[in-house]
C-alpha cells in the first residue's frame, strides 16, 4: 500500500523562505570506468550504455561523511554571507552516517561551531533524504525562533557498496551538497507546493546491522552489510512515481509544468533521468545532469545539480524550480519553489 503527503492547491507556507546560498564538496579521487573494469566483470562500454556514467568520485579513506558535510556547508554559508553562529538548525541528510551514534549532524554542528543550532539527522530514505530535509527545514522556519536553516545532503556509498559486486559498485559516487534556507521578506517566494509518497519495498536495502539482524560473524561472512539493489524494481517504481509526484507538487503550487524554469531531479542514472523527462515533456536544457561525471551520489545528487545552476547564476529571482528524488523504502518526494 502506498501513502502520500502534500499540501492543498494554493495552500502555501505562511512565512516565505529563500535559498540564500549553496555549496558542494567533491572528493579529490576520481575513479573511471576503465579502473573499475580492472577488478570487476564490466567495461566502459557496458557502464556507459546501461547507466550513462563515465566516472565518479570516491572519498579518501581517512575522511568520513561528516568531513564532506562540513566542507560543503562552509561554502554554502560563505555564498549566503552568513556565519555558522547564525544558524538555528543543522539538518544532515545521509544514509552513510559516520557511525550509528553519536549523531552525524551533531558532529557537523560541532565542527562548524554552530553552537546554538538544533542538530537533526534524516537518514532512512536514502536518496530521498535531501528533499525530505528541505521540507522539514522550511517548516521549522515557520517559527519565529528559526531564522536560518543549514541543510546538507551527503552520501559516501563507496563505503557501503560491495567491491566484488558490479551492479552497485559502478553506479554510486561520493559527494556532498548544502543549502542555506532563510526566512524571506519576498511575498510568493520559497516553498509553494510539495508531494511525498511511499510504499514498503525491500528492493533497496542494507540487511544487517540493525535490531532484526545484528552485526556478527555470519553477517560479515555473508556480506550482508553491503547495499543491495534490485535495479528493475527501482526503475519501475521511479518511472511510475516520480513524474506523478512532480506534477502533483507543481499543481499544488498553483502552476503548470510549463511555468517551471528548472527541474533538479534525482541523479540515479542517465537513462532514468531521460525517462522522467520524456514522460513529463521536459526539455533537456531545463533538467541539468551531474550523474554522468559524478555517479549516483544519493541524496547529494539533487543538491549537486542545484548548486551548479545557482553557482553559474542560472537561477534568477522569480524563477520556479522543482527538486525531486526517490530512495529506499521506497520513499519519494517533490518540492516546487520560487527563488526570491
Amino acid at each position: 500500500m502506498s501513502t502520500a503527503l502534500g499540501n492543498e492547491t494554493g495552500s502555501r507556507l505562511a512565512v516565505p523562505v529563500a535559498v540564500a546560498g549553496t555549496g558542494m564538496y567533491l572528493p579529490e579521487t576520481t575513479v573511471t570506468n576503465q579502473q573499475l573494469a580492472q577488478t570487476l566483470d564490466t567495461s566502459d562500454e557496458w557502464i556507459v550504455s546501461r547507466i550513462g556514467i563515465r566516472e565518479r568520485r570516491v572519498l579518501e579513506p581517512e575522511l568520513a561523511t561528516s568531513d564532506m558535510c562540513v566542507a560543503a556547508a562552509r561554502r554554502a554559508l560563505d555564498a549566503a554571507g552568513l556565519s555558522a553562529r547564525q544558524v538555528d538548525v543543522v539538518i544532515v541528510a545521509t544514509y552513510t552516517y559516520d557511525q550509528p551514534l553519536p549523531s552525524t549532524a551533531l558532529i557537523v554542528k560541532d565542527a562548524l561551531e554552530a553552537h546554538r543550532a538544533l542538530a537533526l539527522d534524516v537518514n532512512q530514505a536514502a536518496c530521498a533524504n535531501g528533499v525530505q530535509a528541505v521540507l522539514l527545514a522550511a517548516h521549522l522556519l515557520q517559527s519565529s525562533a528559526g531564522q536560518v536553516a543549514l541543510v546538507i545532503a551527503a552520501d559516501c556509498a563507496s563505503r557501503l557498496t560491495d567491491p566484488q559486486e558490479r551492479t552497485t559498485r559502478v553506479i554510486f559516487g561520493d559527494a556532498a551538497g548544502a543549502l542555506v534556507l532563510t526566512r524571506s521578506p519576498t511575498p510568493g517566494a520559497g516553498l509553494l507546493g510539495w508531494d511525498f509518497g511511499s510504499e514498503l519495498s525491500y528492493g533497496v536495502q542494507i540487511e544487517a546491522g540493525g535490531s532484526r539482524l545484528p552485526t556478527g560473524p555470519r553477517t560479515y561472512a555473508d556480506r550482508l552489510h553491503y547495499l543491495k539493489m534490485n535495479g528493475r524494481e527501482v526503475w519501475n517504481t521511479a518511472t511510475r512515481c516520480l513524474p506523478d509526484s512532480i506534477v502533483t507538487a507543481v499543481e499544488h503550487a498553483g502552476l503548470a509544468l510549463g511555468d517551471v524554469t528548472h527541474f533538479f531531479l534525482h541523479q540515479a542514472n542517465l537513462h532514468l533521468l531521460g525517462a522522467v523527462r520524456e514522460k513529463l515533456g521536459i526539455p533537456a536544457a531545463r533538467a541539468p545532469v551531474t550523474v554522468d561525471r559524478l555517479g549516483n551520489t544519493g541524496s547529494a545528487g539533487v543538491f549537486t545539480a542545484l548548486h551548479e545552476s545557482f553557482d553559474q547564476g542560472l537561477v534568477r529571482p522569480g524563477d520556479t524550480y522543482v527538486l525531486s528524488a526517490i530512495g529506499a523504502g521506497f520513499q519519494w518526494g517533490s518540492l516546487c519553489l520560487r527563488h526570491a
